[in-house]
């Protein structure tokens, strides 16, 4: 396994990082996996060296958390955790209680205590604001995840998806105000949907932020088992995450799959170990969020990293790349 510096933060981390949201609750998640199912994919992730793990307290309403502190106390001291706060954990409703989801500081003092509740942990490595809050001030924001970096319950924070310019202004925000700035960006980020390297990557490079792309296989779409004759349905992941189908499926994108599948074939190896190596490509990625729902998911990924693309493969891989609407920002 390799490690690199979390952006500015001085941890290192390895150059995966294990999503946790496959783990949790199956009868919220259909394609997620309980605990005891969880267990061995984690402990492999651990047996390879992976040290990064990445959930949030939506994620299962809470489970997945529990699971992750569960899985991993006994590794405490060798690991990172990184948790989000923004949704309401009761789930995606339509309206949830007032206070019970954004980024005020009231929601973020609460968040934070439940989290480490179910983590079972005194402090989280990272914690991140899963959306920005348009009816929070940025400042307000800032100040209260410092006062949480006071308080010895998180040791650094970062950001998720949002435009580039309320990132740049949350970094200035912080110069100016003497703050703890965000010291990473989860964002949506993959050979599907690469939208980001517009103004996000070249911002996050040049002020040396950790960058831990979620989704980075599109949500198993760039696995290759995804066929233009429409066999999504024989998938449960497809038929059940109501995100999948209306991000992807469209020709442009059967269009970058195809040309994985076949420099997968040209190496003998799996596509979405080429989908992830040309990921490890990028100097600006740092670690990307893989989801395993099987111990081969994690072993793959471990070997990706030993997957080196010439420059003309890259360049293939990425010619048939369309522009798309920003996905995942809401």
């Amino acid at each position: 396994m390799d490690y690199v510096k979390l952006g500015k933060t001085g941890l290192s981390v390895s150059r995966i990082c294990l999503g946790m949201m496959s783990y949790g609750d199956p009868s919220i998640l259909k394609w997620c996996l309980d605990i005891n199912a969880s267990q061995p994919i984690v402990e492999k992730a651990l047996d390879l060296g992976i040290n990064f793990f990445d959930t949030a307290n939506v994620y299962s309403r809470g489970r997945s958390e529990e699971i992750t502190g569960e899985l991993l106390k006994e590794y405490r001291d060798d690991v990172v955790i990184a948790t989000k706060v923004f949704f309401p954990v009761e789930g995606f409703v339509t309206t949830p209680k007032p206070n019970k989801s954004g980024l005020s500081r009231y929601h973020i003092t609460r968040a934070i205590k439940d989290s480490l509740n179910r983590l079972n942990m005194d402090y989280v490595d990272l914690y991140q604001i899963h959306r920005l809050d348009p009816h929070t001030p940025i400042e307000e924001i800032l100040r209260s995840l410092n006062l949480l970096i006071d308080n010895g319950s998180v040791l650094h924070i970062g950001a998720s998806s949002m435009f580039a310019w309320q990132f740049a202004k949350s970094l200035w925000l912080a110069e100016q105000y003497g703050l703890e700035p965000f010291r990473t960006m989860q964002n949506h980020y993959n050979l599907c949907y690469r939208e980001e390297e517009r103004e996000m990557l070249p911002l996050c490079k040049d002020q040396g932020l950790g960058v831990i792309p979620w989704s980075p296989l599109a949500r198993g779409f760039l696995s290759g088992k995804y066929t233009r004759d429409g066999n999504a349905d024989d998938h449960i992941r497809a038929r059940t995450d109501r995100y999948m189908k209306p991000r992807f499926f469209k020709p442009e994108d059967f269009d970058v799959v195809e040309r994985v599948v076949e420099i997968a074939q040209e190496k003998d190896v799996k596509p979405a170990q080429i989908a992830l190596a040309w990921l490890f490509s990028k100097d600006y990625v740092t670690s990307p969020i893989i989801g395993a729902t099987k111990i081969e998911h994690v072993e793959e990924a471990v070997e990706a990293l030993d997957i080196k693309l010439t420059e003309n493969e890259i360049k293939r891989l990425e010619e048939p790349y369309k522009p798309h609407f920003i996905l995942g920002h809401s």
